[in-house]
């Protein structure tokens, strides 16, 4: 039997705010729309739920407004621009935009903000977080071939230890200890994470990095 498209919005708000899926009560401004859009996109995609509250409560929107603002920020506020999927239902008498977003292919994607300045952000648990340079040097990597680590140097060995005798390092002790600057410590941790020998966490206020088990 098919499923009302009621069933399939109410299953989804059931859900709750995830990794992969937002609420937006209403669209006011396309510009922290992209944020969203972005790091949707720079992690593993999702959905936005336009219309319904933080509680789950559905609100609705005026559909042709909700589209109209996605749209401005995939093509103005993006980049590069972000291709969404955009569905609307029509729940209790009111209007649920439903926005899925793609994992992109073109890491990393950035968003505008309202000083015209471009950041990229990255989708942790239920919040968007601006990715760290260590993001964007794994991604800058992405396009390269991943060959293999014949050898660890002085420095990467450092790293190795450490976390072989401590759960986690920040990236300002990771230059402490190693007596690197940052920029190259930046590219030993996103290499090590392209080789999933290490991985980025968000402890609450701040990115760390654990070896990956």
């Amino acid at each position: 039997m098919a499923r009302e498209p009621s069933d399939y919005i109410h299953d989804r708000i059931e859900e709750g705010e995830h990794q992969q899926q937002d609420f937006k009560f209403e669209i006011s401004d396309a510009r922290k729309i992209a944020r969203s859009l972005s790091a949707f996109a720079n992690t593993d995609g999702g959905r936005l739920l336009v219309g319904v509250k933080d509680n789950g409560k559905i609100a609705g929107v005026r559909s042709e407004e909700e589209i109209y603002m996605v749209e401005a920020a995939t093509s103005l506020y993006c980049k590069p621009q972000i291709e969404c999927e955009m569905h609307t239902y029509r729940i209790e008498g009111r209007t649920v935009l439903e926005v899925i977003i793609p994992e992109g292919k073109q890491k990393p994607y950035y968003a505008k903000d309202h000083d015209n300045h471009w950041w990229a952000y990255v989708r942790v648990k239920d919040e968007n977080i601006l990715a760290t340079p260590v993001h964007l040097k794994v991604w800058q990597q992405s396009g390269t071939p991943l060959g293999s680590l014949v050898r660890y140097t002085e420095s990467e060995q450092i790293l190795l230890d450490h976390l072989a005798h401590h759960d986690t390092i920040s990236l300002n002790q990771y230059c402490r200890l190693a007596r690197v600057s940052r920029p190259k410590a930046e590219t030993i941790l996103a290499r090590f994470i392209r080789f999933d020998l290490i991985e980025a966490f968000f402890d609450g206020n701040k990115f760390l990095f654990k070896e990956k088990k």
